[in-house]
């Protein structure tokens, strides 16, 4: 194919649209290549997003439980303190001299108390908070595992693809941008710019049963006259497409 490809300097028109049509089979062999991986780089794109969602979810609701059962030691300690306090202050009322001592004694045995009551009520809580968590914690776990293992499926699958086609493909842009060399920079450009602006990348069509190879528009037989002479370089009226003669195709094939 490469040795169809001429010197971009003192072209004719024709040598001109040969040179893009050549480099629209090259171009239309890596879109096509690039289809059989489908939509596989997105979903595993999409999946690698998820996966990574799901385990920072994973790590932020573990460090809450551990905040949780951290405060539920720290209570359980405070509670073991406080009713040694009580102890301590117990003991202190049978050696009072006077009311007001026992008094004070008595108020401080009963903040103590009212301490281990809150703590009581803050150790509940953290517990009920803990259950949920844990609950939510366990769902996030298996769906962690059922997206990585889907991710680990789909990854294997593209690389299976990309191992298969990714030499071809290769030497096809090596290709392709040889065959760029060969063509003036203003054609270069509208043909890379109609390639961006078409669904299936075709910018350069040949003429099929006397329509447009990309839109199936009908041309007119003067046009068509026109395309067969090779003398100027005409984009089909519809959609912008560059028209060659069948012939190139047929040459191709």
């Amino acid at each position: 194919m490469s040795a169809k490809i001429k010197e971009k300097i003192d072209l004719t028109i024709e040598g001109k649209l040969r040179n893009l049509y050549t480099l629209q089979q090259i171009d239309t062999k890596i879109d096509k290549l690039r289809t059989i991986r489908g939509e596989l780089p997105l979903e595993v794109s999409d999946l690698e997003d998820t996966v990574t969602g799901l385990e920072t979810r994973l790590n932020n609701i573990t460090a809450e439980v551990q905040d949780l059962e951290q405060q539920l030691n720290d209570k359980k300690q405070a509670i073991k303190d406080f009713q040694a306090n009580i102890k301590k202050y117990q003991a202190q009322q049978s050696k009072v001299r006077n009311n007001r001592e026992y008094d004070a004694i008595t108020k401080e045995i009963e903040f103590q108390n009212l301490e281990i009551q809150l703590a009581e009520k803050r150790m509940k809580e953290a517990k009920a908070a803990i259950e949920l968590k844990s609950e939510v914690l366990e769902q996030s776990k298996k769906e962690f595992e059922e997206r990585s293992s889907d991710l680990k499926i789909k990854k294997a699958e593209l690389d299976e693809i990309i191992a298969e086609t990714e030499k071809e493909e290769q030497a096809l842009i090596a290709e392709s941008d040889t065959a760029t060399k060969a063509i003036e920079t203003r054609l270069l450009h509208a043909y890379q710019r109609i390639r961006g602006n078409v669904r299936n990348g075709l910018a350069v069509v040949a003429i099929e049963r006397d329509a447009c190879g990309g839109c199936y528009n009908n041309i007119p037989p003067q046009r068509q006259l026109d395309i067969r002479m090779n003398k100027k370089i005409i984009v089909c009226e519809h959609c912008g497409r560059v028209l060659v003669d069948q012939n190139f195709s047929e040459t191709e094939n």
